[in-house]
């Protein structure tokens, strides 16, 4: 998830029954798992960014438990944008690096294109199957001369939560496969049916969050965003982000957005106070929403399978070579990344798997979520997932994401910008942060 996002929802609730929906509190810089390295066994460092993750599912204690030569240590620094740059620090000076280190998804390309030299080919690895995964998620890891430099931890396939009570109060339906079909294929389709939401709705009840929450969504959908296969910035140009930002921002300029702010207290307050029916919402937000609404929403919040499917977030490990146990951090690497081990994942932390071969095992096709409704969100996000397209990342695209999503779309709307005026003022602040 990107990085403002693996911070904010941090604070969700540990769901209950199969899955333990949301994550729980922030990493501790410093923090270590583990009993520290005892006589004659091997420490294995794992670096990571927020409440990881695979320290809290048992995956460390599981795995020394199988390994009793290995101990493994983890030290967590609370936001990404503070991890990232420090872990480029230490890529280029060789030093101060962990055996394995978490890379975010939005920074993958950036490390694949300007660091693989420096990084252990992972897809040789004994116990590695590149069948296992999707191959959308495998792709992003790969470099040009056919070397695998991360593995894949988790994703983001999306579904539309939306709030059933409103939604009978507009007149709609309220069934999850009903809800579905309404807006099945075409994004166009959503802004279409809050139209009609928007006809029959109760005052101060919108039928989205925010535009900037559609726009994600939308642009999650193309395997095209904001580079081309040859690296090139090509965002101001390709049709699918134009239209993404165009299709956003008819949301805001024709009355269906709550005109919020994603991960801000106004945010919050509007899942407690029923302020919007819908929101674009992957795997991992479902804990998060279940924390902010409370036990006045349970059952009253569900899950259908969005428009189209779509990704937003997701993580991966890499070894450096300078580690000073890279062929041990690299087993272990392909371990906590192995089906069995992400489907354990997802089950204890809501962490959607990004290999495929997991989406068998009952913890995830078996997967329900009783805060809404007990959905069957494994069989939900398998679907999304697996339909989701092979993305070209860009060693920026959180630059870009980020500034058409909070200069461009939130002048239209919350100043009442036009379209535009919005998308004008995005391509300055990118060009100015790209320094083009």
């Amino acid at each position: 998830m990107r990085s403002r996002t693996r911070t904010a929802v941090t604070a969700a609730l540990v769901g209950t029954a199969l899955l333990a929906a949301g994550c729980a509190q922030d990493g501790t810089p410093g923090r270590d798992a583990g009993t520290g390295g005892a006589k004659g066994k091997t420490t294995i460092t794992v670096g990571v960014f927020g409440a990881f993750g695979l320290q809290e599912a048992g995956l460390y204690d599981q795995y020394m438990a199988e390994h009793p030569d290995v101990v493994i240590k983890q030290t967590s620094i609370e936001r990404n944008e503070n991890y990232y740059p420090q872990l480029l620090t230490h890529l280029g000076t060789g030093s101060g690096l962990a055996d394995i280190q978490a890379v975010e998804v939005n920074n993958i390309a950036e490390i694949t294109a300007t660091q693989a030299d420096k990084l252990v080919d992972l897809g040789k690895t004994a116990g590695v199957d590149q069948a296992a995964f999707l191959p959308w998620k495998w792709a992003q890891a790969g470099t040009k001369d056919g070397r695998t430099v991360g593995l894949g931890t988790d994703i983001g396939p999306q579904g539309i939560c939306y709030r059933k009570d409103l939604f009978a109060a507009a007149g709609l339906p309220t069934d999850r496969a009903a809800v579905g079909a309404l807006w099945a294929g075409d994004w166009a389709k959503y802004r279409d049916v809050g139209l009609r939401y928007k006809a029959k709705a109760a005052k101060g009840k919108a039928f989205v969050d925010s535009a900037s929450g559609v726009m994600a969504a939308v642009t999650g959908s193309s395997a095209q965003r904001f580079y081309d296969a040859d690296g090139k910035v090509v965002y101001k140009t390709n049709p699918a982000v134009k239209g993404a930002f165009d299709l956003a921002a008819s949301f805001a300029t024709g009355g269906l957005s709550a005109k919020l702010q994603q991960f801000t207290p106004g945010w919050d307050q509007g899942f407690s106070n029923g302020s919007f029916a819908t929101v674009s919402c992957p795997a991992w937000m479902l804990g998060y929403i279940q924390d902010k609404a409370g036990d006045a929403g349970k059952d009253k919040w569900d899950v259908a399978q969005a428009p189209l499917p779509s990704n937003w977030g997701g993580s991966f490990l890499v070894v450096p070579k300078a580690g000073r146990h890279s062929a041990e951090a690299a087993k272990l690497a392909a371990w906590l990344t192995a089906p069995a081990q992400q489907a354990k994942l997802f089950e204890k932390r809501g962490s959607f798997p990004s290999a495929k071969a997991a989406y068998a095992l009952p913890a995830v096709s078996g997967a329900k979520h009783p805060y809404f409704g007990n959905a069957p969100i494994g069989e939900i996000f398998a679907k999304a997932a697996e339909g989701i397209p092979v993305t070209i990342v860009g060693p920026k695209d959180l630059v870009i994401a980020q500034n058409l999503a909070d200069v461009g779309m939130l002048q239209v709307d919350q100043k009442g910008r036009t379209p535009q005026q919005g998308w004008e003022a995005a391509v300055k602040a990118i060009d100015n942060a790209l320094d083009q």
